[in-house]
């Protein structure tokens, strides 16, 4: 039997939610994003100037918030929302992305009238040990691209830990 090289594991690095919005609409994304993790989301404003679409510098228009603790309860109760499935287009490498379209769909949640019904996307970032290498300010060093991890090993990953279908 051969032995599994420790620094090939995957692991779940961090969840991040972001929900998009202006004006009133931010404020109710801010309150959902606060109400389902329980951190304070931060707000998130444009760099450019769309005139067609009414974007300006320093608008805010969308709020996220990352997740590192206890990932892997906060995942399975926010895949219960979209039944345990995803599709194979939502996972790229190193990462998977889905949506959910009302928050109340998630196991304990119930309809806020402040907030409305409204959705948010989830994006699950993977790594390997040694990412730091790269992402290190002093000292960075090269990774190869084997640290990288496919789309078909996070499909095997999630299917093995948390049961969830792939179409």
């Amino acid at each position: 039997m051969k032995k599994q090289n420790p620094m090939r594991k995957i692991k779940i690095e961090k969840v991040v939610l972001s929900a998009g919005g202006t004006g009133d609409n931010l404020e109710k994304a801010v309150k959902l994003l606060n109400l389902v993790t329980g951190q304070k989301p931060a707000k998130m404003k444009t760099r450019k100037r769309i005139p067609t679409l009414g974007v300006r510098p320093d608008l805010e228009v969308g709020t996220v918030v990352t997740i590192r603790k206890n990932v892997d309860e906060f995942l399975k109760r926010v895949l219960v929302a979209v039944e345990n499935t995803l599709r194979n287009k939502q996972v790229s490498t190193n990462n998977f992305s889905f949506g959910i379209k009302e928050y109340i769909e998630i196991p304990g949640m119930e309809y806020q009238r402040e907030i409305g019904i409204i959705g948010f996307d989830v994006t699950v970032v993977f790594k390997r040990s040694g990412r730091r290498v790269r992402l290190k300010k002093i000292k960075a060093g090269r990774v190869s691209q084997r640290q990288n991890i496919p789309k078909e090993e996070i499909i095997k990953f999630m299917e093995e830990n948390f049961k969830t279908k792939f179409i």
